[in-house]
C-alpha cells in the first residue's frame, strides 16, 4: 500500500517536479506545462507502483479534466457478488484437492478464502509493505535515473536494504529525483532513515 503522505501521482519535467497529486491535478499540470513549452519532455508517475503511466494530454483543460476526473467514461460494469457489502466475484484457479478442502471448511470456500487472507494479512511483519515500496522506488529510478552517476550501485544498494550506500550514491543526482526516491523508498527499510537525502 503507498504511504499515505505521498501523493498517488507525479508528474516530472526533465529532472524537475512539476505536480504532485491525483490524476486530474497531475494530468492539468502536464497539460500546461506542454501548453507552455510544446516540446517539453513529461513524465507522469504512478507513485504506488513507480511506473510510468501515459496520459491522453490533447485538446482543452476542460477536455483533459474531464478525461482523468472520471466524466465521461463508462459506468463500472456489475460483476457478481455483493458490491454494498464490498464483495467482488473474481476467478480462482485452484488444483482439485484444494478445492476439495476448501469445500470441507465451515462456512464453503468463500468463507475459508477470506479467513486464509486475513489471517496472512494480520500475520504479515511488513515485508510484503516494504517489498512494494522498494519496487516502487526502483521502477522510478530505472526510468528517471537510469543515466545517473552510480545508478546501478544505487539500485543494488535499496535491494540490499543498505540505506547509507543508497543515500550516499544518490547524493549527486538532481534534488526532485533525490527526494522523490527518499520518498517512496520511505517504507522498504526496516527503520526509519536517519539522513534521508538533503532536499
Amino acid at each position: 500500500m503507498l504511504d499515505q503522505s505521498i501523493p498517488p501521482y507525479s508528474a516530472f519535467q526533465g529532472n524537475c517536479l512539476i505536480s504532485s497529486g491525483s490524476l486530474e491535478d497531475v494530468a492539468l499540470a502536464a497539460h500546461s506545462a506542454t501548453g507552455a513549452r510544446p516540446d517539453a519532455s513529461i513524465l507522469i508517475f504512478e507513485n504506488a507502483s513507480g511506473k510510468q503511466v501515459d496520459l491522453d494530454l490533447h485538446g482543452t483543460a476542460q477536455d483533459v479534466r474531464q478525461r482523468h476526473n472520471g466524466a465521461g467514461t463508462e459506468p463500472p460494469r456489475r460483476n457478481p457478488g455483493r458490491p454494498k457489502l464490498g464483495v467482488v466475484a473474481r476467478e480462482v484457479t485452484l488444483l482439485p484437492r484444494h478445492w476439495e478442502w476448501l469445500g470441507q471448511q465451515p462456512g464453503g470456500a468463500s468463507v475459508a478464502l477470506r479467513k486464509l487472507v486475513e489471517n496472512a494479512r494480520r500475520d504479515d511483519d511488513g515485508t510484503a509493505q516494504a517489498r512494494r515500496a522498494r519496487d516502487a522506488a526502483a521502477g522510478f529510478m530505472q526510468t528517471m535515473a537510469g543515466n545517473l552517476p552510480r545508478f546501478e550501485d544505487a539500485l543494488r544498494s535499496l535491494y540490499r536494504q543498505d540505506e547509507a550506500q543508497l543515500w550516499a550514491l544518490i547524493e549527486a543526482w538532481p534534488a526532485d529525483i533525490r527526494t522523490h526516491v527518499a520518498a517512496l523508498a520511505k517504507g522498504s527499510f526496516p527503520h526509519t532513515p536517519e539522513k534521508a537525502p538533503a532536499q
